[in-house]
């Protein structure tokens, strides 16, 4: 049996180009690199080398990029970060409804340090209000977090204009740009972002590396304790493979960004005609709203995603009922139930995020399974008006 993987979202493959890229730093190249003798030093180019590739996807300075493990410690990293680093007795910080659990959680624990929090709701749209974020604006505002755009729904946020709000108030903005990344242009003058987080393995790189984009002056304090690296911003040993793989990455994606952004709206849009063709009871969350080109967030009513999760796994189709690191939760997705849905209708819910090696032929063979898989599981629903 074929297996076709559409959990994009979740994690991408690795790209040759990228695997090329790492092999000689996991051989030969396997240097400290921050030793002075020549295989640190070769070691230590491969990085820099990465930082410009990373830089050049963000219209970025290269001393602007942070090295980290992943996208959950550079969203760490900037929202502690800063907000420890900001003066004055009283600290308020402003994030939305709909962020990744790796900056809701984060904000969650400032707020056990005795930081003010402020979360602002988003309607059926999944996309915040710039109105809402000034209307939230208080003196003692030192961060704003919004996402570039969601994981879950593929909704974009207005984080242009959401950085004009941020400048005149005085305060920071980061922008959570894991799932834009690849998919949306990230220029970060455009933006006007002061902190920016990417993740590896989401733009066809390895897993356990990301970074972090500072603009230059920003006050970002160390999380962790260690020695010098990453110019005292987040010390440790440098993951060379994985941040040389890192750096490909990002060149892979920026080179090939405008054709396949093309070619997965048209491949999403037919797949989503083709879904409200053919099932009844299905509507598409957030469909009217702006969205990365790759992702579909679709309600099958009268069923429940989980078991649709894995029927399509038996028939060789990969995807998803929500977020990849809330699998196994038994809470209904926040994102969901954020943009209005009841907590049995977020349930209902299955994400398709496409990629790189889908085709047309792997979307319909995808387009095959789904009517007899709803079919048959609503024939076993209880809810289901026979």
């Amino acid at each position: 049996m074929r297996r076709y993987y559409f959990d994009h979202n979740a994690t991408t493959p690795v790209a040759d180009e990228v695997l090329e890229a790492m092999l000689p730093y996991l051989r030969g190249g396997y240097g400290n690199a921050s030793s002075i003798h020549t295989f640190g030093q070769d070691a230590k180019a491969g990085v820099e080398r990465a930082r410009r590739q990373v830089a050049g996807l963000l219209n970025a300075k290269p001393a602007e990029i942070v090295f980290t493990s992943g996208g959950t410690e550079a969203d760490n990293l900037a929202i502690l970060g800063t907000v420890r680093a900001a003066p004055g007795p009283r600290k308020h910080v402003i994030t939305s409804a709909i962020e990744h659990p790796a900056v809701l959680s984060t904000c969650r624990a400032l707020e056990r340090e005795g930081v003010d929090v402020t979360y602002v709701r988003v309607g059926s749209s999944g996309v915040v209000s710039p109105g809402d974020v000034r209307a939230a604006l208080r003196p003692e505002t030192v961060l704003i977090s919004i996402m570039h755009a969601n994981n879950e729904i593929g909704t974009v946020q207005p984080i242009a204009e959401i950085a004009r709000i941020a400048r005149e108030a005085g305060a920071l903005l980061h922008s959570d740009g894991v799932q834009s990344c690849g998919k949306l242009a990230t220029n970060m003058h455009e933006l006007g972002v002061d902190l920016f987080t990417l993740s590896g393995h989401k733009i066809y790189g390895p897993k356990g590396v990301g970074a972090l984009f500072v603009r230059k002056g920003t006050k970002l304090g160390a999380i962790q304790h260690g020695g010098h690296h990453e110019r005292d911003r987040r010390p440790g040993t440098e993951n060379v493979p994985g941040i040389v793989g890192l750096g490909q990455a990002a060149e892979f994606v920026q080179t090939h960004f405008a054709v396949e952004r093309e070619r997965l709206t048209a491949l999403r849009d037919g797949f989503e005609r083709s879904v409200m063709e053919r099932i009844e009871h299905a509507s598409i969350n957030a469909k009217t709203s702006p969205r990365v080109p790759n992702t579909s967030n679709i309600f099958f009513e009268y069923l429940e995603g989980e078991a649709m999760v894995i029927a399509l796994d038996l028939k060789g189709m990969a995807v998803s009922s929500g977020a990849a690191c809330s699998s196994g939760s038994v809470e209904p997705s926040h994102v969901l139930t954020a943009i209005g849905l009841s907590r049995e209708q977020a349930r209902s819910c299955l994400r398709f995020s496409f990629g790189k090696e889908n085709s047309e032929d792997q979307a319909g063979a995808l387009l095959e399974a789904i009517p007899a898989v709803v079919q048959h599981l609503r024939r076993l629903s209880p809810a289901f008006a026979r």
